[in-house]
């Protein structure tokens, strides 16, 4: 197991520190958010210690959207939210304060009164072209 022993999350992941667990299997433990944005925010936490999804693992990336869509499905069912939120960040920019990957599971609520659309993301306001030009960039 690769773990870094100044890593808040592994310790979190591996059960150095106690933590409100709703799952665990051989590569994941996942809890409950200690400062939640709603109730049922989850974070999938890997054992193995990656900073972000450029050194995720290739096989915990194939297994995660797995575990989360189960989980969703789960959490759905049993708290009864009108919507979800799957959100992973990437570097301090990004909003990324604890490096070491973890993918949020965020139930919504519709009458919620932190509801504020996209997470608080303003469109960019690129035209046509420029969405044009980044496309072929991308290819």
């Amino acid at each position: 197991m690769k773990t870094d022993d100044n890593c808040i999350f592994c310790k979190l992941a591996n059960g150095e520190i106690p933590t409100n667990k709703i799952y665990e299997d051989d590569l994941f433990t996942v809890i409950l958010d200690a400062d939640p944005v709603s109730k049922g925010h989850a974070l999938i936490l890997p054992k193995n210690h990656y900073a972000n999804i450029f050194e995720l693992g290739d096989e915990e990336a194939s297994k995660i959207f797995t575990l989360a869509k189960k989980l969703a499905t789960h959490m759905k069912d049993v708290l009864h939210c009108d919507g979800f939120n799957i959100l992973q960040n990437n570097g301090e920019v990004a909003g990324q304060s604890v490096f070491h990957f973890h993918l949020h599971l965020i139930p919504r609520y519709k009458d919620a009164p932190n509801n504020k659309g996209l997470l608080g993301f303003t469109h960019a306001g690129l035209s046509e072209d420029e969405i044009k030009k980044v496309c072929e960039e991308l290819k």
